[in-house]
């Protein structure tokens, strides 16, 4: 028998103590490979609120909230730590270094841009010619990767070698109601999370997987699954919006999300077909609850749903995503009505899960 879905019994409001969280977690730097700052976080954060923690031998870090009762349901919630970002190859001159692209970065967007190296975050500058010294057919093109250097500005810099990874340098920053700030995808994942897990309901066993290296191909999610064994599991991602005018000056009505509007509930995407079940469920959720919800279109793109569906015998997954601007690139921007909404979509999911729902037709 299908159970009545339940309002939410208290929502949770972004505030200043999660505007510090996200501004912490945005700020930090951690490419795909190399997420120890934010791993430090987390462990701070959710310590205090986990009845068991571990960091794998990949470096997830994996999180249980007991239930309070037997026979409870095992729901994973996943989140990646890693950004995309850089990898230097080797120095070409004094002060300037070959790199590489790590995750999906369009080489169009990066010349010019602020980064910070390794662990002691050194700064450069992706260098490029200024237009008084290119011609019209250079500026016509996409400067190649490999035509690009880091430039640290100082000659020769012991802090720099060849195997370390570079973040954009960006700040975060809030405005009224919109924030800005780099690797939202999935900082904001991350820090609803952590929200989650502190405000677990009883009546489930929450696992909570802060996963690696999704942005190279979502291989901490893989082993977190397999490790965890879960009943259903939930993606906490963002995804790219696709709302800005089009070049004739009208509005662009072939998009994936649209910041403003909501969380945005996958169908599907280019890894993962989402349980129809779920997609159900949580959509009567969001409409029992008044909270507004956006379909992400099917296309490119994935979520670490895509591996965590695929383990061991299968686990109904769907994903759900916070609609930003710019992802992948040195600067983002999100909206906190959505950002608020997702976490309260979430956390009032959780609170109707129970066997039932897999039984939805």
């Amino acid at each position: 028998m299908k159970a009545k879905i339940k309002k939410l019994s208290k929502s949770i409001q972004i505030q200043d103590e999660q505007l510090q969280l996200i501004e912490k977690l945005s700020n930090a730097c951690a490419i795909a490979g190399q997420e120890e700052e934010i791993r430090k976080i987390v462990l701070e954060e959710i310590n205090p609120y986990a009845d068991d923690i571990r960091v794998d031998a990949m470096g997830n870090v994996l999180a249980i909230k007991k239930a309070k009762t037997s026979d409870a349901m095992k729901i994973m919630l996943a989140a990646h730590m890693d950004e995309v970002g850089f990898l230097i190859l080797k120095e070409s001159e004094e002060g300037l270094y070959h790199f590489d692209i790590v995750g999906g970065i369009d080489p169009r967007m990066i010349a010019g841009k602020k980064v910070l190296i390794g662990h002691k975050h050194v700064q450069a500058i992706i260098g490029a010619a200024p237009i008084h010294l290119t011609s019209r057919e250079e500026r016509a093109r996409t400067i190649p990767v490999d035509q690009l250097r880091m430039d640290t500005g100082i000659g020769k810099n012991t802090n720099v070698t060849p195997g370390d990874l570079a973040a954009f340098d960006t700040k975060f920053q809030r405005y009224g109601e919109t924030i800005r700030g780099k690797a939202f995808d999935d900082r904001l994942g991350v820090a609803n999370l952590i929200q989650l897990l502190k405000h677990a309901p009883d009546h489930i066993e929450l696992q909570a997987a802060f996963t690696v290296q999704e942005e190279i191909g979502l291989r901490g999610a893989r082993t977190a699954a397999f490790a965890l064994n879960p009943h259903i599991a939930f993606v906490l991602d963002a995804t790219a919006s696709r709302d800005l005018p089009s070049y004739d000056g009208e509005e662009n009505t072939l998009y994936n999300t649209k910041i403003g509007h909501g969380p945005a509930i996958y169908i599907a995407d280019s890894a993962t077909m989402s349980d129809p079940r779920l997609v159900k469920f949580v959509m009567e959720v969001a409409d029992t609850n008044q909270i507004p919800y956006q379909i992400r279109q099917p296309g490119p793109g994935g979520t670490d749903a895509g591996a965590i569906h695929k383990s061991r015998t299968g686990v109904p997954t769907l994903s759900m995503s916070i609609p930003c601007r710019y992802i992948h690139s040195a600067i983002g921007i999100a909206r906190i009505s959505d950002w608020e909404q997702s976490l309260n979509l979430m956390l009032a999911v959780l609170q109707n899960c129970d066997p039932s729902i897999l039984d939805r037709n």
